[in-house]
């Protein structure tokens, strides 16, 4: 004989989650009539996947491949 399990009463709705928009806009730009990309493509993924710009490296978010950015010494 086992112990009954009480009935879990339902919360209802969820709330969707706030999301920022990805901004996609910004990583083009016209010049002469053709779309230019700011941003480097990844290597290893191909032309389509744009890698991220952080301080010290540029990183790609798919497959993790990571380029560090050496500073000039003066």
């Amino acid at each position: 004989m086992g112990k009954k399990k009480k009935a879990k009463e339902k919360k209802g709705k969820k709330k969707p989650r706030k999301t920022k928009p990805s901004k996609k806009w910004e990583l083009y730009e016209i010049v002469e009539g053709k779309v230019k990309r700011k941003n480097k493509t990844c290597p290893k993924c191909g032309s389509g996947v744009f890698m991220a710009k952080h301080k010290d490296r540029w990183a790609c978010g798919k497959c993790g491949y990571t380029e560090f950015i050496r500073e000039a010494k003066k």
